[in-house]
């Protein structure tokens, strides 16, 4: 075996290593979090970065808006906190919306690494933290200044020792300041994890710095996509979905641009910013464009920053993907969550073998404040959130993933674990029968909840959901999947967006879209139908309407 082949191995052994460097890093953020977010649904993300703020590692564990934001926000806080002020023991924090993940309610936290007193890359790490004051998780407020306290790039440790200040007010300023407090701590913790991992690693191997091992990745990583963008054909590609909005419809386009060395996701055309907290600062938009693209056309490429390098997107100032400051961005996730689709409703002209149906996109959160019915009762407020998917969309050989999320990946919070964050019984969490969109494959189904306060609590909760008015597409003949509904116990229907109230004695409902389907219906295999009929997924009158079928003709066909 030559040199150079020998060199390559270890500089692979040495990379997949740093892979798992950041894959503890992230666990150890899920062990220590204090918020269930973070603990059972893996809204966070963690990375190691160069010491010119190049993202070279990022955890599996995560979220792409998280970690695809974080790939910019570092050089950013090199940039703001200046080099000649970066000390070893530094930690630094921001959830500033549009130097960090788009929200206020998620918190970046970067640690400087040092070896032998010099630097030689960072850590940083992202997390959902359940409140930031303010109005509370929703798309309500009018203004940023309105959704909670905004924490600008600053130190949240000075050479190790911790500024109390600034754990004072926001302490001062959350309602959940226990919570919230820790899970900075845990955040700056698994940042030490993964620097202590790293440093082991180094020693193992014999390293001074990260600059040989860097290099290797950004340079193999780069080649590695560029390659796969020249095999594609060079042109212009359009796409444009609408969405619920808040109190009108939302109208995304783009427009794919394939050159030789790139792709352009380009949004003109999309809908002016909204006057409620649904709007996407560019920084996310960007991470969920560059994320549905390299799904498709580089998926095997680890990210870093060279990989997404290739992948850019523009937009004009003051559209709903390109907010600006004081625009509301709470809820920033609702319309960021599209963007995947949006993209891959492009790429699926010349790709259309790799491409999925759309699914049911965006997560419902739900954001639930409990409060005692009695003001001298004794009982403690609850702030509750909860992370709940619908179905994604037919793939083009097999059915799509019922109560998945995509493209967040975050996974859903278990009825047992929501009961055990504050006075909140989960009464039912089922498959959605009947909701997916019928096709030669079907797309995911939906999920039904209900949910109401324990005795003793009313509630009133934040809406931050859609494809209430327009399901998910289906696509290549396949039909639409079921819209969602949220409604009271009683029949009640409400709105998709904002705060309301829970009467007492009801529940609330919740019944999350389907996925569409892809392929004419007629040549959904028979087999598969009948799995589906059996296991409730379609009724009798779903099996006739989509695909022109009798459970008797359905049977007959098996026995001939």
């Amino acid at each position: 075996m030559s040199t150079d082949n020998l060199k390559n191995i270890h500089m692979q052994v040495m990379w997949n290593r740093l892979i798992s460097v950041v894959e503890e890093q992230a666990l150890a953020l899920i062990r220590t979090a204090f918020s269930t977010s973070v603990r059972e649904a893996g809204d966070l993300s963690a990375g190691i970065f160069d010491q010119q703020g190049r993202m070279l590692a990022q955890a599996v564990t995560g979220t792409p808006g998280h970690v695809n934001t974080m790939a910019d926000a570092v050089p950013t806080f090199i940039a703001d906190i200046g080099p000649e002020n970066i000390f070893e023991g530094d930690v630094y924090l921001t959830n500033d919306p549009w130097k960090g993940t788009g929200h206020l309610h998620d918190f970046t936290v970067v640690t400087p690494s040092f070896r032998d007193g010099q630097l030689i890359g960072y850590f940083a790490a992202t997390a959902h933290v359940v409140d930031v004051g303010g109005r509370g998780f929703g798309p309500d407020a009018r203004e940023v200044y309105e959704e909670g306290i905004c924490v600008p790039i600053m130190k949240f440790a000075v050479r190790g020792d911790i500024n109390r200040d600034l754990v004072n007010i926001l302490r001062n300023n959350v309602r959940e300041s226990d919570k919230v407090v820790g899970d900075l701590y845990a955040l700056a913790a698994c940042n030490d994890t993964g620097h202590r991992r790293l440093m082991e690693m180094m020693d193992e191997f014999e390293l001074s710095d990260l600059e040989g091992i860097g290099g290797f990745i950004l340079e193999r990583s780069l080649a590695a996509t560029l390659e796969r963008i020249a095999a594609l054909p060079r042109g212009k590609y359009k796409n444009e979905m609408t969405l619920d909005g808040y109190d009108q419809p939302v109208t995304l386009k783009v427009e794919l641009e394939v050159g030789s060395d790139g792709l352009l996701a380009d949004f003109a055309g999309t809908s002016p910013a909204s006057t409620y907290g649904i709007n996407v600062p560019l920084a996310y938009a960007k991470a969920y464009a560059c994320y549905g693209l390299k799904c498709v056309i580089a998926p095997e490429v680890p990210n870093n920053t060279a990989s997404l390098a290739p992948f850019s997107v523009a937009a004009p100032e003051g559209c709903i993907l390109n907010a600006q400051r004081p625009s509301p961005v709470a809820v920033r996730h609702v319309l960021g969550h599209f963007v995947p689709d949006l993209v891959l409703g492009a790429l699926h002209h010349f790709l259309p073998e790799r491409i999925p149906a759309e699914g049911s996109g965006a997560l419902w959160n739900l954001h639930v404040s409990a409060r005692p019915a009695q003001a001298d009762s004794g009982l403690p407020p609850a702030e509750i959130l909860m992370f709940n998917s619908g179905g994604t969309g037919a793939r083009p050989t097999l059915d799509g993933l019922s109560s998945t999320a995509f493209p967040s990946g975050v996974h859903a919070m278990s009825a047992e674990a929501t009961e055990q964050t504050g006075p909140i019984v989960v009464w039912r969490k089922e498959l959605r029968e009947h909701s997916s969109g019928a096709g030669q494959y079907r797309g995911g189904l939906g999920q039904v909840m209900e949910l109401g306060p324990r005795e003793g609590y009313v509630f009133r909760f934040n809406a931050m959901f859609d494809r209430i008015g327009n399901p998910a597409r289906g696509r290549a003949g396949g039909l639409s999947g079921e819209p969602g509904k949220v409604s009271l116990s009683d029949g009640t229907v409400l709105r998709g967006k904002g705060t309301q109230h829970v009467p007492p004695g009801e529940r609330l409902v919740l019944e999350l879209p389907g996925g569409g389907g892809f392929g004419a219906p007629a040549k959904r295999d028979r087999d598969a139908l009948r799995h589906d009929l059996a296991n409730g997924y379609i009724d009798e009158a779903g099996l006739l309407k989509h695909y022109g079928l009798t459970p008797e003709q359905l049977n007959t066909e098996a026995t001939q």
